[in-house]
């Protein structure tokens, strides 16, 4: 099912970049320096296309993008209610967190409640992306562990659904019954049929889809409502969850949980490694996709606040969204040494 060899691989990334469009630009002084390209979709809740920007049938990995929808099957099984989760866990089976002590207390926490602990984690240890969770490690000589994963709570997800099914310890392997859920709930909600799968960083299988396939995602989870059947209601909950708890979505400093606190409420973001992200916007009635080909953060942000302007969601005034949209660039010095912009024609 996985695409291997030469010819696979060349396949893969021509098909992406066909149709690819400019999105963000880097000016330093009178030159474009650097000019990423990629792919927009705006689907409507029924997901039909309300606006595009390049290829909406480039297929693409998610990665952590989708982690509300990895998360359906925790509250569609009913093991989220049996476990007695909170809606600020709920947010942080969504996440990709930095590591800060308000992340590993919490996933410790959840951990405990179950009567486990990290050795029962198969994300893999990493650094904090949190400072001062990091220089406390080195400061106590202590090594990062699984908790400090920033997917840790998603796998916590993964455990507490894993122990409502009764399934066997090493829940990251693609047919073990957790993936299995995970991967009907992924065809479900983006329309169509996996076209392959790769290994995620936290270990986890991650299902290729198209762009226009996580847009059609995004906008079922716009338009669901609580109490309206099983998969409206675990989407309704997972969007509300990520809103009211921006900071366990991200952290401090990121695009995930400042843009999500300036929209107070208007739209559930989600980030992705390799410059994808998407955006469920309820009010609006939207939901969004996009990808940069080049996989640089930079402008995967500035794509995505471009468009949650667009949008009416985000205030371009808003502190949060000026250091995403248009953010000069300064020498060691302070000086003026460029800009970022959204490329003409873009949003």
């Amino acid at each position: 099912m996985q695409a291997s060899g030469a010819e696979s691989h060349g396949n893969m990334i021509g098909a992406q970049d066909r149709g690819a469009v400019p999105m963000v630009e880097l000016w330093r002084g009178n030159l474009c320096e650097s000019l990423h390209y990629g792919h927009a979709v705006v689907v409507d809740t029924t997901g039909q296309i309300v606006e595009a920007w390049g290829n909406p049938q480039a297929v693409i990995y998610p990665r952590s993008s989708c982690k509300m929808v990895q998360a359906l099957p925790l509250l569609e099984s009913g093991a989220a209610d049996a476990a007695g989760l909170s809606p600020k866990q709920l947010a942080l089976a969504c996440a990709s967190h930095n590591g800060a002590a308000i992340h590993s207390e919490a996933v410790t926490s959840w951990l405990g409640e179950m009567g486990m602990g990290e050795a029962d984690l198969r994300c893999g240890p990493q650094e904090p992306a949190d400072i001062p969770a990091r220089d406390a490690l080195i400061r106590a000589g202590e090594s990062p562990c699984q908790i400090h994963n920033n997917c840790s709570g998603k796998h916590a997800g993964f455990l507490t659904l894993n122990r409502h099914l009764g399934g066997g310890s090493e829940y990251t392997e693609f047919d073990h019954p957790v993936q299995q859920a995970s991967l009907q709930a992924f065809e479900e909600v983006t329309g169509e049929a996996i076209r392959g799968w790769g290994v995620d960083g936290c270990s986890a299988p991650n299902f290729s889809t198209s762009l226009l396939g996580l847009a059609r995602a995004m906008g079922r989870f716009a338009g669901a409502r609580e109490g309206q059947g099983l998969r409206e209601s675990a989407q309704a909950r997972l969007t509300q969850a990520m809103m009211t708890y921006p900071e366990m979505v991200a952290g401090e400093t990121r695009a995930c949980t400042d843009l999500m606190r300036a929209m107070n409420g208007q739209a559930a973001i989600k980030t992705g490694a390799e410059a994808v992200f998407v955006a469920i916007l309820p009010g609006k009635g939207l939901g969004i996709a996009l990808k940069v080909l080049d996989g640089t953060t930079r402008a995967s942000e500035a794509a995505i606040a471009a468009l949650l302007v667009k949008y009416g969601v985000l205030d371009p005034a808003h502190p949060a969204a000026k250091e995403r949209l248009n953010p000069e660039l300064r020498s060691r010095r302070g000086l003026l040494a460029g800009e970022i912009r959204v490329a003409d024609g873009f949003a």
